[in-house]
């Protein structure tokens, strides 16, 4: 007969066995929040515009803000194929912080997305537009990323996939886009680039990748531009 002792023994062993096999289970890359996440695509049964406005309050206020001064624009988010790099509220209000901040130490009246010159926000909110519907499929065999064309402007664009690591497994996580304004030019040091952290939103017409709430609006560019047009208003 066993003894209680040899019991006990084999009983820990067990538990501690089948802990040990839990905690493999739980780390397996099948139950990984990062796998299998690449190419899956959300969908949305309605256009560009139309998704942006179903958002919860707080998210796309003030893109649609700016698109409501354009009709042509909101016109091609409901019926062009286009790609949207979308801006969220968080990536407009840095660029009217550092504007105003410049206003304010000239001592001029801010400014809001309603009162900056239309013709500079025109030009600004084009180049997160792209031409044709592009998907993460797109980008993934370019190691260089692959040239975009804007609307509007035929301003030329850059995204480049981005996969990343995650649950240590390297280029283990979540799919990505690194979203660039190369300026002109074609050395990556001069370029500005911002990341699309959620991607490949499919709706009726359009691919839609949101930018991470880190971007600055304008690339850098929205104060010298509506700084330079108040500065000209008022000589």
């Amino acid at each position: 007969m066993m003894s209680m002792k040899y019991l006990n023994i084999r009983n820990t062993l067990a538990i501690l066995l089948g802990m040990v096999a839990l905690w493999f289970s739980s780390c397996s890359k099948s139950d990984s929040p990062y796998y299998d996440y690449e190419n899956q695509v959300q969908s949305f049964d309605g256009t560009a515009l139309a998704y942006l406005k179903a958002q919860p309050e707080g998210t796309f206020d003030s893109l649609l803000l700016v698109l409501n001064r354009f009709p042509d624009l909101e016109d091609s988010l409901n019926n062009q194929k286009v790609t949207l790099f979308a801006p969220v509220n968080e990536n407009f209000v840095a660029a009217l912080k550092y504007l105003n901040l410049s206003l304010k130490a000239e001592g001029e009246a801010p400014l809001t997305l309603s009162t900056v010159d239309a013709d500079q926000l025109d030009t600004l909110i084009c180049r997160y537009i792209i031409r044709d519907v592009k998907t993460t499929n797109d980008y993934i065999q370019e190691l260089d990323g692959l040239p975009l064309m804007s609307i509007k402007f035929n301003y030329p664009m850059h995204a480049r996939y981005v996969k990343l690591s995650a649950s240590g497994f390297v280029q283990g996580g979540a799919s990505s886009l690194d979203f660039s304004n190369p300026f002109g030019s074609d050395l990556v040091k001069d370029w500005i680039t911002s990341r699309a952290t959620t991607v490949n939103i499919k709706t009726n017409n359009a691919t839609i990748n949101i930018l991470s709430p880190t971007h600055n609006f304008g690339f850098d560019e929205f104060t010298d531009r509506m700084k330079l047009i108040e500065d000209e208003d008022n000589l």
